[in-house]
């Protein structure tokens, strides 16, 4: 592990900053110059995760790519995001982040980053015009999906416990709650 790089006291960070940190094992976002970290997901979070990604890539169309966290989004020099999963345009994928808005960002929403998912992403995602942000609550089952509309979220479709739904954006695919949080072998 690498030594960690002096910050400017009172100053926002950058993504520079954020590029220049060690690899500990940790998730760093910015979000307006503020560096917010994550722990390691848990088992639970990693399964909804893995899920979801099969899902959506059994399903997803050719000019678009689905991919994991950790992935970076970089909405401005000041604000990188990692979503859970993220759905961007392939051309806008560079080797290191995707550079430009994300056509879906999916949160798995945990006691340690649920405040960060509810409000900062959302407003930030909001803000920078991403079409869709959907919310996944591992406790209830439930998933929320939200849709840009005029530029706020709209929450489109929620799906409880074992519910089927059908979203039709960014493309099509049928998810249920219930069968993302189940144990294996179900």
């Amino acid at each position: 592990m690498g030594t960690v790089p002096a910050f400017p006291h009172g100053m926002p960070l950058t993504r520079a900053d954020l590029e220049a940190m060690p690899d500990d094992g940790h998730r760093y976002e910015l979000v307006d110059g503020t560096l917010i970290m994550s722990p390691s997901p848990r088992p639970l979070h990693q399964r909804i995760v893995a899920r979801l990604v099969i899902a959506l890539t059994m399903n997803c169309p050719a000019h678009l790519e689905v991919l994991p966290a950790p992935v970076d989004v970089v909405l401005a020099d000041n604000t990188v995001l990692i979503p859970d999963v993220v759905v961007g345009r392939r051309s806008d994928f560079t080797t290191s982040h995707l550079a430009g808005i994300p056509e879906l960002a999916i949160e798995v929403l945990s006691p340690s980053t649920r405040l960060v998912d509810l409000e900062l992403k959302r407003a930030r995602l909001q803000e920078a015009g991403c079409p869709n942000y959907w919310l996944i609550d591992p406790e209830l089952p439930e998933l929320r999906c939200l849709a840009l509309r005029g530029g706020v979220y709209s929450q489109v479709l929620t799906a409880v416990g074992d519910e089927i739904i059908e979203v039709s954006a960014p493309f099509t695919v049928s998810l249920s709650p219930g069968q993302l949080v189940a144990p294996y072998g179900r």
